[in-house]
């Protein structure tokens, strides 16, 4: 099977991963709303393009709820639920930027932001490797 989508998916996310750990580094900070919003996207395009490779469920839009995508890629595959908290953590943000609840989110969300999208990001790369889906690195 031909798992070139997939592996595509993974090495731009790490890419844009990359760059938001660099710009978080050298400026200490990033645009929170703006942020959230990108690793809540980056999480659906890993999820989707995994769904895809497996090829056997219908595939949720990109402009879809992240716990909505979310829900399609666990249906009939529980396992899955192992991710579930980090998903609904960067909905939590975003859900307490949208009701100006900034007192609501802990310390430096943008980098709690990105740091569980890098959890997300190697969670799902390692599930994929063990079923040879990605290429042991």
């Amino acid at each position: 099977m031909d798992h070139q989508p997939l592996i595509q998916a993974f090495a731009q996310v790490d890419e844009q991963i990359i760059d938001l750990e660099r710009i978080l580094n050298e400026r200490k900070s990033l645009p929170l709303q703006a942020t959230v919003e990108h690793a809540m996207t980056l999480t659906k395009q890993l999820i989707i393009a995994y769904i895809v490779d497996v090829g056997v469920k219908e595939v949720p839009d990109i402009s879809g709820d992240l716990l909505d995508v979310f829900k399609v890629l666990v249906k009939s595959d529980p396992s899955w639920n192992t991710i579930r908290d980090n998903c609904r953590e960067l909905v939590y943000y975003h859900n307490c930027i949208t009701m100006d609840r900034m007192d609501a989110l802990p310390e430096n969300p943008e980098k709690m932001a990105v740091r569980t999208l890098r959890h997300l990001y190697l969670f799902m790369k390692t599930r994929c490797m063990r079923e040879e889906r990605l290429e042991m690195a």
